[in-house]
């Protein structure tokens, strides 16, 4: 349900609200939040609330520290796992600068342009994710340790999968948040778990990503594990993929799918940054399924971007590249802009590698472009690159690549 900003205070003032939390993100996809009490909920509204951006990595520093919050009340969602008495809800929230102009490193909002940016030429990309996460004990002090809840593997069932009651209290709390979960189920790493989301329209789905780790990290809290969604957890095991799935409706009632991955795949190295923006994000490529080339094809898990058995409104693509560590607001944008300058520009794919990739002979796999091997070389694909410099803010582009 989305609520205007009358149906939020009327909707506080009648289910015994006292804490409303106002959440963002920093531009590499860290949630932040602040409280407020019920009271200052109109002034949040009308004003926003001031916080010290200078203590946000990327925000800038102290001689220019006053950003604000403004709460999207169409976001309003109750935290189930907070008390029944004195409850506690969270809005996503837009940053501005003290006269109301727009942050530049406000991701969100970036998403928020590529949306428009792709209705204004007559197309919506639809998302819908999937998230890999590893559950691993906590020692006698609290504190976290890389031993695996369970040694399952892949779909396996209770015993052997001990995370199979923590996803269901994860998918069961989704659900009072108005998250449709879809599926979910053990992965094939030991402790690795995996759920799946129907899709929706990219804020929307962005916004789902963003609840998602939150209760999955305090579900697993609760359960006196940590939930750990880095991309390679454990050196000898997989690693966790953000696998996404996109699908793409236009005015003119054509199919425009393959067009739209070729545009991604025609981009996607420049984008490798911000899909994968950890140095461990690359000891994940080439390995357990995780592809490490430029590469499309039907059905096949040891592509880049790979088309399901699936017919009708169930049609998509998904990307399987990038991992959990990315902003998805980021990633969403960069793969509407890519999608629909390949739509524009009528690309045509690349013939379909209907191969393994990781029992293929060297001779043939060097015919293909690589993903980038590193952190570094990935920030100097995405330094050189037009199109980044189009769509990504120069504010966001700086953070990104300022570590080398």
């Amino acid at each position: 349900m989305k609520y205007s900003r009358e149906e939020v205070i009327q909707y506080v003032e009648e289910e015994d609200v006292k804490f409303i939390r106002l959440a963002f993100c920093d531009v590499f996809g860290r949630q932040k939040n602040i409280s407020i009490m019920p009271e200052e909920l109109p002034r949040a509204f009308r004003y926003g609330i001031a916080f010290d951006a200078s203590a946000v990595e990327g925000f800038g520093d102290e001689s220019h520290c006053d950003l604000f919050l403004h709460p999207d009340p169409e976001t309003l969602s109750l935290l189930p796992w907070r008390p029944e008495h004195g409850k506690v809800v969270r809005m996503f929230c837009r940053i501005a600068y003290p006269d109301g102009s727009p942050f530049e490193g406000d991701t969100r909002e970036v998403l928020k342009r590529a949306e428009a940016y792709a209705q204004q030429k007559g197309y919506a990309i639809s998302f819908g994710a999937e998230q890999e996460f590893y559950l691993f004990r906590l020692d006698e002090n609290g504190d976290p340790t890389k031993i695996p809840y369970d040694q399952a593997g892949y779909m396996d069932m209770a015993p052997y999968d001990r995370g199979e009651n923590v996803r269901r209290e994860i998918c069961l709390t989704l659900e009072q948040m108005g998250i449709r979960p879809e599926s979910s189920h053990h992965e094939e790493g030991p402790g690795q778990n995996e759920i799946d989301f129907r899709y929706s329209d990219a804020l929307v789905a962005a916004d789902n990503v963003m609840a998602f780790q939150t209760v999955v990290k305090t579900i697993a809290y609760r359960n006196g594990l940590l939930a750990d969604f880095s991309a390679k957890p454990l050196s000898s095991r997989p690693g966790n993929g953000f696998h996404i799935n996109m699908s793409v409706r236009s005015r003119d009632g054509e199919d425009h799918m393959y067009p739209m991955m070729a545009g991604i795949l025609e981009k996607i190295e420049e984008m490798t940054i911000f899909l994968n923006p950890w140095e461990n994000s690359y000891e994940r490529f080439g390995k357990e399924k995780a592809p490490a080339y430029v590469s499309w094809s039907h059905e096949n898990r040891s592509q880049l971007v790979r088309v399901p058995a699936a017919v009708g409104e169930y049609k998509r693509a998904e990307l399987r590249s990038p991992d959990p560590t990315a902003n998805p607001y980021l990633a969403f944008a960069l793969l509407i802009y890519a999608g629909v300058q390949g739509i524009e520009k009528g690309l045509a794919l690349p013939p379909a590698a209907d191969f393994n990739f990781f029992t293929e002979k060297e001779e043939i796999l060097r015919q293909y472009r690589r993903l980038p091997k590193t952190r570094q070389e990935a920030c100097r694909k995405a330094e050189g690159s037009a199109f980044i410099r189009e769509c990504v803010p120069e504010t966001i582009r700086r953070i990104y690549c300022d570590r080398i």
